[in-house]
């Protein structure tokens, strides 16, 4: 029997409703980034979860690798590409983000890499800014989401207290568009664009599921069901009449193409100019 009946039946838009309502948010921002391609682009996605990006990507011609350290989800990741049809487009593999930097066959090999609320859980969150920084081809992009530092907690653990070692749970409240800059600018991207996603209607109706969740995954994940199109349509008028502080900062960051030349000829210039 199909561990992911739903995905079975209506394919891969129901990858995007197992999770919490948040993620459709993501997903239609990581779409204004993925155009469509038939040019064998390849993708990364680190921390891909059970593969819905990832598969995502690859329906939108996208050669795509997605990377998570839970053997189960990558094994579910696979079932589910079976299922919406991109066997041989999409791969999984085992692997810790914190561990990128050791996967030299990932080095340069991507035109995009992804990696959606997943900084956020890492304490030495500069190495893997740096390692996301290598995977990238020159030319290529980095896209990143994770907790917006100012959002309102949606349940209180959001607050915190944050742990100090890397339990799973979030080791830092979020990230502003400053502490992004400065990741970038360490890591050798320039930043793009800087937005943000899930306003007040997502955050409520994931209260909604974490709140009956609590009782049953089931019945939580049954209470938004038929709730989760909302954001879609009252996002904007809401956050209009209710300004509120949007849950996820979202990042397009670029690997510069003739950053190592210019490196190369200001280095040059530097000599012949000591030398006259």
């Amino acid at each position: 029997m199909s561990s992911s009946p739903l995905v079975d039946l209506f394919g891969f838009p129901a990858t995007l409703v197992h999770g919490d309502p948040m993620v459709l948010d993501r997903w239609r921002w990581l779409c204004e980034h993925l155009p469509r391609t038939r040019n064998e682009e390849r993708v990364l996605e680190v921390g891909c979860g059970s593969g819905a990006f990832t598969i995502g990507a690859a329906r939108r011609g996208y050669q795509s690798v997605g990377l998570s350290w839970n053997a189960a989800d990558v094994a579910k990741a696979q079932e589910r590409a079976a299922m919406c049809g991109v066997e041989g487009k999409a791969e999984f593999v085992v692997g810790d983000a914190r561990e990128l930097d050791r996967r030299p066959e990932l080095v340069g090999q991507f035109e995009t890499v992804i990696c959606c609320e997943v900084i956020e859980h890492i304490l030495d969150d500069l190495r893997l800014m740096k390692a996301l920084h290598a995977c990238v081809k020159p030319g290529g992009r980095l896209l990143m989401t994770a907790p917006n530092r100012d959002y309102r907690a949606i349940t209180a653990p959001d607050d915190g207290p944050h742990p100090k070692t890397e339990t799973g749970w979030h080791v830092r409240r979020g990230y502003s568009a400053v502490m992004f800059r400065e990741l970038c600018d360490q890591a050798g991207f320039v930043v793009e664009d800087i937005s943000f996603c899930s306003g007040w209607v997502s955050q409520k109706l994931t209260w909604l599921w974490r709140q009956a969740g609590r009782l049953d995954q089931r019945v939580g994940w049954l209470s938004v069901l038929p709730l989760r199109p909302l954001p879609l349509f009252l996002e904007r008028p809401v956050q209009w009449l209710r300004p509120w502080p949007p849950f996820s900062t979202c990042l397009v960051a670029y690997r510069p193409r003739f950053a190592e030349r210019i490196t190369e000829s200001s280095s040059v210039t530097h000599r012949s100019v000591k030398a006259v």
